[in-house]
């Protein structure tokens, strides 16, 4: 069990992937991220359960997927919670949790529905949101210091466009393995990691400000982003860099748990579960993930709670349904409709790095894919159809299928899905 008194500061940054120097991305300015990486716990195979923003948060902050708690698409575009549905902090607030969120949400229309007791989304730039999330800490710690806390900081970076930030210089990056290595990528990732270099250095305040304020020795850190980066082949995809995230959660400084880098699968789902556990709250039946909490307190003796994790894909700016089933091993997914290989949301089609896609792009999206992910990490072989692995896909297809079940997932039909899809978005873009 954990300790009641224990807290949370919880920060999330928009479209982020794993482009952190502490995992590796050349180029990526993140001193402060990639050492509190060092200072905490890094996991390497962690995924969203959506590469899209509100089903992937819902996610986060629901223990449930997406279409679990009516979170088929974007929040802007009509989905929400139904009645019912409770949030981390609607739970830790009935738990004695002061809670606040200030800056990015995307669940809600109105954020007065997500449970907090206090808000102020009025920005969402790192520089304002660190600003008044410091604020509160420093107000927290002279009011009510002995009150455990749950201390939402949302970041619009480092979500399109990046007209606002100094781009780095791009001949000192390496594009991500998925992406080819041309000046119209590297122009496009410079903007994305100025944006990426302001916020980590607004991170790096907020961190200060949790020191100077006495509570960081009881203070849980979490760091993670909503799914893969805003680039062709990865948002809005079910392949691995669309659902990658990255998490890196630092442990109270007086808890004695030593940094470390895992390597276990872990899903969106698993987050609210794991902050329940740490914090020695129930977790609630109706939590679709599993809690990593033993495994962060005592990894010699707990095993990875995880063999698999799901992801899907409704709805985005059209009707795109596709669901998949990742092992440490082996990813596949099925597409239930005809669409192109790679799909474009609006703010990607526009983007050099599009641009700089050739034809088969454009080609038709297998129904089935099958990768083998050690000799195979960007999921270019597509083995679904090779009868040497029918084994593993039969296997793996029943167990995305048992899945669907458990959770009751139902699609509508193309008719039906491309007709919703074409009402918001006549209401969205005319709007």
């Amino acid at each position: 069990m954990g300790d009641p008194a224990e807290s949370f500061l919880f920060v999330h940054l928009h479209d982020l992937g794993r482009q952190l120097g502490s995992y590796g991305a050349v180029g990526a300015r993140s001193p402060r991220l990639d050492r509190l990486a060092a200072q905490g716990i890094r996991w390497t195979d962690a995924h969203s359960t959506a590469p899209l923003c509100s089903p992937a948060r819902a996610s986060l902050f629901t223990g449930r997927y997406p279409h679990e708690v009516g979170m088929d698409g974007l929040a802007h575009h009509g989905f929400g919670y139904p009645p019912g549905v409770r949030t981390m902090p609607a739970i830790l607030g009935e738990h004695g949790y002061a809670t606040a969120l200030f800056g990015m949400q995307h669940e809600s229309l109105d954020p007065a529905t997500l449970g907090y007791a206090e808000w102020d989304t009025g920005d969402d730039r790192c520089d304002w949101v660190v600003e008044r999330a410091g604020a509160w800490l420093d107000d927290h710690a002279d009011r009510a210091p002995d009150q455990p806390f749950l201390l939402v900081a949302g970041m619009f970076e480092t979500h399109r466009p990046w007209d606002d930030y100094e781009p780095v210089d791009p001949d000192t990056i390496r594009p991500p393995g998925f992406l080819p290595d041309v000046p119209a990528v590297r122009d496009d990732l410079a903007g994305m990691y100025g944006a990426l270099e302001r916020a980590d250095a607004a991170i790096g305040r907020l961190l200060d400000r949790l020191a100077a304020s006495g509570l960081a020795d009881k203070t849980w850190v979490i760091i993670t982003t909503d799914h893969g980066i805003a680039f062709p082949g990865a948002k809005s995809t079910l392949a691995g860099a669309g659902t990658e995230i990255a998490l890196i959660i630092r442990p109270p400084g007086a808890s004695g748990i030593a940094p470390a880098v895992r390597d276990d699968l872990f899903s969106g789902v698993d987050l609210l579960p794991t902050m329940l556990g740490l914090a020695g709250v129930p977790i609630p039946d109706e939590v679709s993930g599993v809690s990593h909490a033993d495994r962060i307190r005592d990894p010699q003796h707990a095993p990875a709670p995880r063999e698999s994790i799901f992801t899907e894909r409704t709805y985005h700016d059209d009707y795109d349904p596709m669901r998949a089933v990742r092992t440490g091993d082996w990813a596949y997914r099925e597409s239930y409709a005809e669409r192109p290989r790679i799909a474009l949301p609006l703010d990607i089609a526009e983007s050099p790095s599009a641009a700089a896609l050739d034809e088969s792009a454009r080609a038709p999206r297998p129904r089935r894919e099958l990768y083998r992910l050690a000799d195979d990490p960007y999921e270019t072989t597509n083995l679904a159809e090779d009868e040497r692995y029918a084994e593993i896909r039969d296997e793996l297809a029943e167990r995305l299928a048992h899945w669907r079940a458990d959770t009751r997932d139902e699609l509508p039909d193309e008719a039906a899905g491309n007709a919703r899809a074409a009402e918001f978005m006549a209401r969205w873009v005319g709007g």
